[in-house]
């Protein structure tokens, strides 16, 4: 070998970068793989409760997890004939024991797999490179710092903190904390929470029971759990004011993000994008027909996200973001992309109308619900806007409307509860106004698949009244 390739410098430089390279891989796969023996950042009970509102649980409730709205189903049966009866009771249940043991088998073998794919080891491996990629820019780039969460159930929660507190912007975003919660197949490193940190918020991401460096399995309970001690964590080590977090879910992500906001109803915000009202009509919509009494059963006993039910009993501010091409929480076949009955067929439709019914139900009345249906129904953005014109909507008088009840419900500047009862003496044509006012303010149209990431300037917080008519779904709080 001669002298001039010994000691070529664009080899050197090379070999130099290579070895940067390796080793960059390998402490970025120790940092993954010593997360499984790294003691505990952060446990459910280590709350100050001389300074804290959200006292802990006691060891015999952190056994059974924390609070889930149960279905009205469960209510109504626990109330009924039978359990009046024990004999009858008996006979209930000893009828009902094939059903129940099909259903959990369902729910605890490939149905768990269908509606959280992520949960699966092989999915996870597969995905490896991107996550490790992904975790090492939130490190690097953003100065992520990792922690591990105990819930009151034993599952360790893998989390990633990003802190703009230092430097919040010339708008302050960076004071504000924006949780995510992913979709089922998404996971913190790739997920949804890079839409608000390229928007400048301070962030904290994390992943479900059972997905990459999580513990569990993601039921609904243990994802409430999981949720529990995240929200602490934000609350009492991270430092956040409770007004200044905002919870952000996707998807599936909607059920925990819900659970949050009605378990801590002084949140300063929430918004859900790309998520639905009720799982059975979408688990209906992928299984066999014949399955249909056999995926209730399961749905409702084993995975029962009522997101529209606990959407409802949180007060704060709302946005809900709609993909337009939406092809994966909708129950109406689609004519193409974009066509009225793939929009009309959105579950979100069903869970601004939830939202609405619940908190203005004066304004509401059948021929609200039909006015807000036609605009919901909207094609594209133009139509949309036409129809909102068609029918003479003046948002100056609209909240107008809303301010003088608020002030006079809460002379106190308190955020106030709802049901509201404003429209009660209101002409027909004025509650449509009214109706289609509030629609627009709690929903964004974005003309994306439910996959596509949202961009960074299409996550924004919702509207209040307090940021005027010109404000809301169609920009920035």
């Amino acid at each position: 070998m001669s002298s001039q390739t010994r000691y070529n410098p664009r080899l050197l430089s090379s070999g130099i970068q290579a070895l940067v390279h390796v080793f960059k891989i390998y402490l970025t796969a120790n940092y993954n793989y010593d997360f499984k023996s790294r003691p505990v950042d952060f446990r459910w009970d280590e709350i100050n409760s001389n300074n804290s509102r959200h006292r802990a649980l006691t060891c015999v409730a952190a056994a059974a997890g924390v609070w889930l709205l149960r279905s009205g189903s469960t209510r109504l049966a626990s109330h009924g004939r039978v359990s009046r009866a024990p004999l009858l009771c008996g006979l209930h249940q000893i009828k009902e024991l094939p059903g129940q043991l099909a259903s959990y088998i369902l729910a605890h073998s490939f149905g768990r797999w269908l509606i959280y794919p992520g949960s699966m080891c092989l999915m996870t491996k597969a995905l490896l490179p991107l996550l490790l990629q992904g975790q090492a820019r939130l490190v690097e780039q953003f100065h992520g710092r990792r922690a591990k969460l105990e819930a009151c159930d034993g599952n360790e929660i893998d989390t990633m903190f990003m802190d703009r507190r230092g430097h919040p912007g010339p708008d302050g975003r960076g004071r504000q904390l924006v949780i995510c919660c992913e979709g089922n197949a998404g996971f913190y490193e790739m997920g949804c929470l890079w839409a608000p940190l390229e928007a400048g918020y301070s962030v904290l991401g994390w992943n479900h029971p059972g997905f990459a460096g999580s513990t569990g399995a993601p039921f609904p309970q243990q994802d409430a759990n999981a949720m529990d001690v995240v929200i602490k964590y934000a609350l009492h080590r991270l430092r956040f004011p409770i007004d200044h977090v905002v919870v952000y879910g996707w998807s599936i992500g909607g059920f925990t993000a819900t659970w949050a906001a009605m378990t801590h109803p002084d949140l300063g915000a929430l918004v859900l994008d790309a998520t639905f009202d009720d799982l059975v009509p979408l688990a209906l919509k992928v299984m066999p027909s014949s399955w249909k009494g056999l995926v209730v059963r399961t749905v409702r006993r084993h995975f029962n996200l009522n997101i529209a039910d606990q959407l409802c009993r949180y007060p704060g501010p709302v946005l809900l973001i709609r993909r337009t091409q939406d092809d994966v929480v909708t129950t109406k076949a689609p004519g193409g992309p974009g066509s009225p009955s793939e929009v009309e067929g959105n579950r979100g439709n069903r869970l601004l109308l939830r939202l609405l019914q619940h908190r203005y139900p004066h304004v509401m009345v059948p021929e609200s619900v039909g006015a807000v249906n036609r605009w919901l129904a909207a094609a594209n953005l133009a139509h949309e806007e036409e129809m909102y014109r068609h029918y003479r909507v003046d948002d100056t008088w609209c909240l107008a409307i809303l301010k003088a009840y608020r002030d006079r419900a809460w002379p106190d500047g308190g955020r106030g509860h709802f049901p509201w009862s404003v429209g009660v003496t209101l002409p027909p044509k004025k509650r449509r106004q009214l109706a289609l006012f509030l629609a627009r303010k709690h929903l964004k149209n974005v003309e994306a698949t439910h996959c596509c990431p949202l961009e960074p300037e299409e996550f924004q917080l919702p509207w209040t009244l307090d940021a005027g008519p010109e404000t809301g779904a169609e920009g920035q709080r």
